[in-house]
């Protein structure tokens, strides 16, 4: 990330959790940096419901990844970030559940900060959280569960 040049008055760039895809639990911040972007890079797991929230004028950006498939690798995505921060005051990175459970937001994030530009985290729901919630299944309830475990697949 250090071959990027940075300029003076650069903007802001927001690593945005879209939630498990209903528009009704995106964050009210969320929403409203949609709302205000000028630069959206979404990934693939991002519904098209959220997708409507953004502000009409913004560039939007397909980083389509999804397991196997990546349309830009994962420092692609980040250099682009940053280059678009260079000439824009909100860039959004704008990806499905929270970006801190097994979206890389750790790894955008380090990069980010290496080069210089503000970056905030806005959480967002996970569906290991999402989807028990709507199946009316406590991930901890007194009588029979005190820990939540998230495992990935991935690795087995």
């Amino acid at each position: 990330m250090n071959d990027i040049e940075l300029k003076t008055g650069t903007g802001k760039i927001y690593l945005l959790g879209a939630g498990p895809g209903d528009p009704g639990l995106m964050t009210l911040k969320g929403k409203a940096l949609l709302e205000h972007a000028d630069v959206v890079v979404y990934d693939a797991l991002v519904s098209e419901a959220i997708l409507t929230m953004i502000n009409p004028r913004a560039e939007r950006i397909n980083a389509g990844k999804r397991r196997g498939r990546h349309s830009k690798l994962q420092g692609e995505t980040t250099r682009l970030l940053i280059e678009k921060a260079q000439d824009h005051a909100i860039v959004v990175r704008l990806k499905g559940g929270d970006p801190f459970v097994f979206g890389r937001g750790g790894e955008e994030m380090e990069d980010i900060i290496e080069a210089g530009l503000p970056v905030e985290v806005i959480p967002g729901i996970t569906s290991g959280i999402a989807a028990p919630a709507y199946a009316g299944i406590p991930l901890s309830h007194r009588n029979y569960s005190s820990s939540v475990i998230f495992v990935t697949g991935h690795e087995a």
